[in-house]
């Protein structure tokens, strides 16, 4: 795995590090679209990944797009991960794959590591997430939104990352719809903390706030 893979790889926590940001694009039919946008994101703060979404497309027409944003994101030292897809991921000179839930995960992670970065979100439970981290996940993702633009309670995911941070060593990726949530996510033990386009603008801002939401959190020795 390159420098950018090792960026998202699996570790023992020795330590809680401020979190790292990570990145999560609208479903795209035009990469150009969010290029500048993205450009600026990746300027701003120190990102650790880029979860590419897509619209619907044939092989040749995603990897065109994945083409368009690949070295913008690895020549910044972020990983360039792909939302499924997980077949395109050499074809690309992607990272890794992100797969929702725990039955794609696991039908798509032999083919993926230890070369790549193999990723699960949709977890519904804590025994989901369980699975996963022992099926050999790189991280795991709590509260990211579905296909629908629906996501679990703020509440509930706080509640999952806390507990996540507390008895697992597998990197836990938490996803932040507000600044504000993204400071309790750092505080509660996310290893990184992830944010849709609308937060992008904001990305240093946000990476020096949860910094301080961790330092905060930290117990005085």
């Amino acid at each position: 795995m390159g420098s950018h893979g090792q960026a998202m790889g699996t570790s023992a926590k020795t330590s809680r590090e401020p979190p790292r940001l990570y990145l999560v694009t609208p479903p795209l039919g035009d990469a150009g679209a969010i290029a500048d946008a993205l450009a600026d994101a990746l300027n701003a703060a120190d990102i650790a990944a880029v979860l590419v979404r897509f619209e619907d497309g044939d092989e040749a027409a995603l990897a065109e797009r994945i083409g368009r944003l690949r070295i913008l994101i690895q020549s910044n030292g972020a990983a360039l991960l792909l939302d499924g897809h997980a077949e395109l991921v050499a074809r690309t000179q992607a990272d890794g794959a992100h797969l929702s839930g725990i039955e794609a995960f696991k039908a798509a992670a032999p083919a993926l590591k230890p070369a790549y970065i193999a990723g699960c979100g949709g977890l519904a439970s804590r025994h989901d997430a369980m699975l996963a981290a022992e099926s050999g996940a790189d991280y795991v993702m709590f509260g990211e939104p579905d296909r629908d633009g629906r996501r679990p309670r703020f509440e509930a995911v706080l509640e999952r990352v806390t507990w996540w941070a507390e008895v697992l060593t597998v990197p836990c990726v938490a996803y932040a719809e507000s600044r504000a949530e993204a400071e309790a996510l750092a505080a509660a033990g996310a290893d990184f903390v992830a944010i849709g386009a609308p937060l992008w603008r904001e990305a240093g801002e946000i990476a020096q706030a949860i910094g301080a939401a961790r330092r905060v959190a930290e117990p005085v020795r």
